[in-house]
């Protein structure tokens, strides 16, 4: 057996968000938690190897993305997908731009494109600019993002402060002219020594032009909406069969550690809906007091009513006042591992329908749950699905987690979540 499509993603839950975009389209799709330190045992056509290098140094990043190459490499791959946030999130130091340059060094490849599009999110790149809705990406709260602050919406200013090869750019006149005219870009680009090359996109449209374009070429690099257009050329359609899940049943919680627009919108309309909820105070994480054990102690009695949201989601300027007593590492890492810890003593205390929102967070989750590989199932919006793992934390039982990105879901989407499983 040999997987079509072998996926790198450098966050957790950019990799659901990729896998769900596939699943859609038809492949099956399986999830790991890592690099596998043996090979694959299971029969699907697309492999998302989830790593949480977004925001560590770009040397360890292209390590760790390396070692995921070479696994899938071992594995069959015929090509490879390496998938990075709708929001471009990255330093001037990296990491889109150091770990693309080394997978193409390592795959003998000369060009690659670019691209977070992602319509369906309302994510669009247009004359090279990313758009978040209405606005520029920097615009749209984004520029205070606590760990990649994105202060500039141009994609090939950006792309080109990270890398050293040439960055170009395919428009949307020439998107919009179909795959053969891509393909003649492709080729013009490559001739003026342009390497990467940022696509334009506006629509789902502009995405299932831009995926035959890209049927030869050995690596591919974008957010998650590129790969609606992928499975095709593969003699693949969409079926609901690749989004098959077993029967979900247990108590229910959510988890927070994302402090973006979008899931401070979902915090409060989960209270407002009248919802149990429990802020996490990290100043008290950090005078040692035991946060995780109260968090278990207060939700015990409340999980056999329904849901139960725990979070330390707060605003921009609440995030820095916080960043600036502890620090913005520790201040991450340490509500990061309290979170984590809450998460484990939830499954363990009869949680088996877990929404996690945040990908730094629901990286920490999935390790401390001892979650090695996800199963992706339906989509609950767009860029999330639920997904089926087993956990070491309950002797290796199964439960569904969705892994929600910061940015992304409908305001009442944690209620959403339970009621589209039910």
């Amino acid at each position: 057996m040999s997987v079509l499509l072998g996926c790198i993603a450098d966050d957790f839950t950019g990799a659901t968000d990729l896998a769900n975009n596939l699943v859609r389209a038809g492949m099956r799709a399986v999830q790991t938690i890592g690099v596998p330190a043996a090979p694959l045992d299971a029969d699907v056509d697309a492999v998302i190897v989830a790593l949480k290098s977004r925001t560590i140094a770009p040397e360890e990043a292209i390590a760790q993305s390396l070692d995921a190459l070479r696994w899938l490499q071992a594995q069959g791959a015929k090509q490879i997908y390496f998938k990075y946030c709708s929001t471009f999130d990255s330093t001037p130091k990296g990491n889109i731009g150091p770990v693309t340059e080394a997978l193409m060094d390592a795959l003998g490849c000369d060009f690659t494109i670019a691209t977070p599009a992602f319509p369906d999110n309302k994510r669009t790149v247009f004359k090279g600019y990313l758009f978040a809705g209405d606005v520029l990406l920097n615009e749209s709260g984004m520029q205070n993002h606590p760990l990649t602050p994105m202060t500039d919406a141009n994609l090939v200013r950006v792309m080109q402060a990270q890398t050293r090869r040439k960055v170009g750019l395919i428009d949307y006149m020439t998107v919009a002219r179909g795959a053969s005219a891509i393909r003649e870009r492709i080729a013009q680009l490559r001739s003026e020594g342009v390497g990467v090359a940022i696509v334009d996109a506006v629509s789902n449209d502009d995405l299932m032009r831009l995926g035959p374009a890209l049927a030869d070429m050995p690596l591919v690099t974008a957010g998650s909406g590129v790969a609606i257009g992928l499975p095709a050329n593969f003699g693949i359609a969409p079926s609901s069969a690749a989004s098959a899940l077993p029967k979900a049943d247990g108590l229910r919680a959510v988890v927070s550690g994302s402090c973006s627009l979008a899931t401070n919108r979902q915090v409060a309309d989960f209270i407002a809906s009248g919802g149990p909820a429990l802020a996490i105070d990290p100043l008290q994480i950090a005078a040692g007091v035991d946060v995780a054990s109260q968090a278990l102690g207060w939700a015990a009695p409340l999980l056999e009513r329904g849901p139960v949201l725990v979070y330390s989601t707060a605003d921009a300027s609440a995030v820095k006042s916080v960043q600036g007593r502890l620090g913005v590492d520790e201040a991450g890492a340490m509500v990061e591992r309290t979170i984590a810890a809450i998460a484990r003593g939830l499954v363990e205390r009869g949680v088996r329908q877990l929404v996690v929102a945040g990908g730094e967070t629901s990286g920490a989750c999935v390790q401390a749950l001892g979650i090695a590989q996800l199963q992706i199932g339906a989509q609950i919006d767009p860029g999330v699905p639920w997904c089926h793992a087993r956990s070491d934390a309950v002797g290796g039982a199964g439960l569904h987690i969705a892994l929600k990105s910061g940015n992304f879901g409908t305001d009442d989407f944690f209620s959403k979540a339970f009621e589209s499983i039910a």
